[in-house]
């Protein structure tokens, strides 16, 4: 299946990036290389673009789409987490600018092998990196009923999160869920069928949270803003496109924290914590996507644009 993705929040993300054409810029999550095929035509030849993507798929589609730039592109199979040690092995200590696009891939999505969607009956996979040894199918049938009722409701935000784990668990002890369609039939006979009817597909929010789980992309979130905003240069920007409401507060919650970090009690005169701001946010507001693009790509409607400029 060939490799296909729309950049979201494209002209979005070049604009508020202000790139630099002698500058350097990191995509942490490189998919197809939409957003790095343009960023790197806005580089000359001194400009340098790193991509990261812990998708064997993707490395290989990007690699193909970005090889006209040559020298000016290094692509890295690795999970963002690690931009760090990945900039230390290039001998790069800071750059202009970093990308994170945090929306599972529509090629991911529609390639039924990959186990990530709800809609096509295939093996329970959902692994961003296929060298990882956690899948979807393990969580379902190994992990207690307290821990897979816990990521439902904490991941999924799912309101039958009690009653969806102790099925999954009932159904397990008499024979494996090895399919999405195992999985999306222990959902559906969970859920009331008033509540079915309000609020989309049901599959939905536990899709969602097994996913989170098993690609541990909240904890990877949380743990990587610092250091990556301690990676720009002065003046560089750090954007970060999420797709739901638990990635976004996160990257809110950071942004403001790096913004304001003093953590003295409101009566004190001056500040005596030491905490120095590291930069500014640039979006009060998160990015939403325009009429426009909604109409070409209904998949984009809950992506968020937010960006923090270091000082």
């Amino acid at each position: 299946m060939k490799f296909e993705h729309t950049s979201v929040l494209l002209k979005e993300v070049l604009d508020n990036l202000a790139i630099k054409p002698d500058g350097i810029y990191v995509d942490g999550t490189l998919g197809g290389g939409g957003h790095s095929y343009h960023i790197l035509e806005r580089l000359t030849s001194g400009g340098r673009l790193i991509g990261i993507d812990q998708d064997t798929d993707a490395i290989r589609a990007a690699g193909e789409r970005l090889s006209c730039f040559e020298d000016q592109v290094t692509i890295v199979h690795d999970n963002y987490e690690h931009i760090a040690e990945v900039l230390e092995d290039l001998s790069i200590s800071a750059v202009d600018g970093i990308l994170l696009d945090l929306g599972v891939s529509s090629y991911q999505l529609d390639n039924p092998e990959r186990g990530f969607t709800y809609r096509t009956d295939a093996p329970l996979d959902m692994r961003m990196d296929q060298s990882s040894a956690l899948t979807a199918r393990e969580i379902v049938n190994t992990w207690s009923q307290e821990d897979i009722a816990r990521i439902l409701r904490e991941y999924g935000e799912e309101r039958c999160a009690g009653r969806i784990a102790a099925n999954i668990v009932r159904r397990r002890e008499k024979s494996p869920l090895e399919t999405t369609g195992d999985l999306s039939e222990v959902i559906r006979a969970s859920i009331p069928a008033k509540m079915r009817e309000k609020g989309g597909n049901p599959d939905k929010r536990t899709f969602q949270a097994i996913r989170i789980a098993c690609n541990r992309e909240l904890d990877v979130l949380r743990d990587s803003l610092d250091t990556m905003i301690d990676l720009l240069k002065p003046g560089g920007r750090l954007c970060v496109i999420t797709f739901h409401s638990l990635e976004d507060r996160i990257v809110k919650n950071a942004f403001k924290r790096n913004e304001k970090p003093c953590i003295c009690p409101p009566e004190f005169p001056v500040c005596v914590c030491g905490r120095e701001s590291k930069g500014r946010v640039v979006t009060r507001k998160a990015i939403a996507p325009g009429a426009e693009e909604l109409k070409v790509n209904r998949r984009s409607a809950s992506a968020k644009l937010r960006v923090f400029e270091k000082k």
